[in-house]
């Protein structure tokens, strides 16, 4: 449920159509996130094409684990179920995940992957209070300054994002309720997933 109407499946036609079907080949379903947005399909698209120029200049892991880190920050459950599930299927299992959502700094990665994720969730959260020292402690760390840029880029589309979907009300898919139970439960921080408990 969201707070303004949602497009149903028969109201999508032309761009908004296209939208629904890439979701059901992906995933077998339409996601909430799709139902409100198709109905700016211009915005979607541009959205996308956004996000995908962001992450074309990022390998998926350091992506993903940007990406978490600002939707943490932001308490963005839709986020980081998203970004969440991707990392335990491509990368970590599902403990290391869990881990990353209470507390990247506890979650084993390198230290490295720890500054990129405080830097990108200061970015989300409080980007006037990022300062030289934070840059500086990246690229003490191996970051260049194009690395910089692309973790700020990732960490500010991510607050974008978030602030739409949660300003409008739009649950994370009942599909994620298939989680583990104790990833589901630390990747959900903010809204609760549609149809689960508390929602």
């Amino acid at each position: 449920m969201t707070f303004i109407r949602e497009l149903e499946d028969a109201e999508a036609t032309g761009p908004a159509r296209r939208f629904f079907d890439e979701d059901v080949s992906k995933d077998g379903y339409v996601w909430n996130l799709t139902r409100v947005l198709a109905q700016r399909p211009e915005v979607l698209a541009a959205w996308r094409g956004l996000i995908g120029s962001i992450r074309g200049n990022m390998d998926l892991r350091r992506y993903e684990l940007v990406t978490l880190a600002a939707a943490r920050a932001l308490r963005a459950s839709y986020c980081m179920l998203a970004h969440g599930s991707i990392l335990t299927a491509k990368f970590f299992d599902a403990d290391r995940v869990a881990a990353m959502a209470r507390d990247p700094s506890t979650a084993g990665l390198s230290p490295a992957e720890v500054a990129m994720m405080d830097f990108a969730a200061k970015v989300a959260r409080q980007a006037d209070a990022v300062s030289q020292a934070d840059v500086d402690r990246l690229r003490g760390l191996g970051f260049s300054d194009l690395e910089v840029l692309d973790i700020a880029l990732a960490a500010a589309a991510r607050a974008f994002f978030t602030k739409v979907l949660d300003g409008l009300g739009v649950q994370p898919d009942a599909a994620y309720e298939k989680l583990e139970l104790a990833l589901r439960q630390a990747l959900t921080i903010g809204r609760p997933i549609a149809g689960g408990p508390g929602a």
